[in-house]
């Protein structure tokens, strides 16, 4: 028959159902919890300084001979605070005619914006290691990552709180270096954590972490393998969102805003590894 009252005709008629709001993906934040961590108070200025004692070195003496002094001095490391913020208006009539709660998901995505945020500003530091494995040409290796602990322990650093943070495109070279071209011929521990959960685990007294916040630019990256006191995080105001009514404008004020500054603390104690990856053209 023709000319049937359906669905498609009455679709104007027809209640759109809106299911549970599904937010994209977000990196999680690693940084924060892997590098050395300070209060900036409030009223102490827009610096935190870090004051640093240089390593000392004894030497042998004779009996009866008196010693010489040794002057101690310091030097000091800056973490200079600054503020990032994102903010939106939410009017009455959308917040009214959505039948998800739009501010809270609109926090929730700004919140994590910044945290984002955070964690980039913490990798974009590896660079400024002095100390540099690989060139940006060739894939991560296992021996890639024994050479920067190599290294760091030259530096007399010691493994404990030391860890390894690179892109994950890079940590795909990584693994398939550890399992041999992902077919596990050898099965021992590492092998097997890498085949089964993706996950690297630890490699050379160091765990492996993958964040995407490190910029990628057509798969060269720089990642790092450094001690937690190679960097710094001062946070003077911690992630804080807010609202503000306008009621002119019939809407609501979204802002979400921190203060913190990051910086490096001792450059011996960071190792950056830069390298290309294999499935990035």
């Amino acid at each position: 028959m023709a000319n049937e009252s359906t669905t498609t005709t009455l679709d104007d008629l027809l209640p759109k159902i809106i299911s549970e709001a599904m937010f994209i993906a977000e990196e999680t934040s690693l940084m924060r919890n892997l590098v050395k961590n300070y209060t900036a108070p409030l009223g102490g200025g827009t610096t935190v300084n870090v004051p640093k004692y240089a390593r000392q070195t004894a030497a042998a003496v004779a009996e009866g001979t008196d010693l010489a002094n040794t002057a101690v001095s310091t030097t000091e490391a800056v973490l200079t605070i600054s503020e990032v913020g994102i903010m939106t208006t939410i009017t009455d009539m959308a917040a009214r005619s959505t039948a998800s709660n739009v501010v809270a998901d609109v926090g929730r995505l700004f919140g994590e914006a910044i945290a984002r945020k955070q964690d980039a500003d913490l990798c974009a530091l590896f660079d400024g290691f002095s100390t540099v494995v690989g060139d940006g040409t060739s894939a991560l290796t296992a021996a890639a990552i024994f050479n920067a602990v190599a290294q760091l322990r030259a530096n007399s650093v010691v493994v404990g709180n030391v860890y390894c943070v690179i892109h994950p495109e890079i940590a795909y070279d990584l693994k398939d270096d550890l399992t041999n071209t992902f077919a596990n011929p050898a099965g021992g521990d590492v092998q097997n954590t890498a085949m089964v959960n993706g996950y690297v685990g630890m490699l050379a007294g160091v765990p492996v972490f993958e964040s995407a916040n490190i910029v990628s630019t057509a798969g060269d990256s720089k990642g790092a393998v450094f001690h937690q006191d190679a960097l710094g995080l001062a946070v003077q105001n911690d992630i804080t969102i807010e609202l503000q009514r306008d009621a002119s404008l019939r809407a609501t004020e979204l802002v979400a805003t921190s203060a913190y500054g990051v910086g490096e603390l001792e450059d011996s104690y960071g190792v950056e590894v830069w390298m290309d990856s294999s499935i990035v053209s």
